[in-house]
C-alpha cells in the first residue's frame, strides 16, 4: 500500500492522505458502522464517545476478517452536523495513530437510530 500526497492537489486539511495505491492483497469493505455496542445498544453521548465506539466496531470487523486498522485504505465519515468535525477529528487521529488513510467526510441530514456519526472503511487483508 502506498499513500499519495501531492502538491498538485489541495493539501489534506485533516488526518488523511489524498489517496492510497495498492496492487496486491484482498480487500474488505465494511458496512457503515454506527455507535452501537456488541449487544446492539446505541451509545449515546457526545461526538467523541460516538466516534470512538464506531471506530472500535470497524476494528472488530476488520480483525474478524484478518485485517486491522493499519490496513485501512479509505474511510468515509458521515456526520449529522459538520460542527462536530474538529471533535470527531481529534478522536479519529488518536485512534489511527500515524496511519493516515484517504478519507471523505460528508454531512447528512439524518443517520440510523438518530446517531451523530457513521463510518465505513475499505481495507487490505
Amino acid at each position: 500500500m502506498k499513500f499519495i500526497n501531492t502538491g498538485k492537489a489541495p493539501k489534506a486539511i485533516a488526518p488523511y492522505s489524498q489517496g492510497v495505491v495498492f496492487f496486491e492483497g484482498k480487500l474488505i469493505q465494511t458496512c457503515g458502522q454506527i455507535p452501537m455496542d456488541p449487544d446492539g445498544n446505541v451509545v449515546l453521548g457526545d461526538i467523541e464517545a460516538q466516534t470512538l465506539q464506531t471506530l472500535r466496531n470497524i476494528e472488530e470487523v476488520l480483525k474478524a476478517a484478518g485485517s486491522g486498522k493499519d490496513k485501512i485504505v479509505k474511510t468515509t465519515v458521515f456526520l449529522s452536523d459538520l460542527a462536530d468535525f474538529e471533535r470527531m477529528n481529534k478522536v479519529y487521529a488518536e485512534f489511527m495513530g500515524n496511519h493516515r488513510p484517504a478519507r471523505s467526510t460528508v454531512e447528512v441530514s439524518k443517520l440510523p437510530r438518530n446517531v451523530a456519526i457513521e463510518i465505513e472503511a475499505l481495507a487490505e487483508i
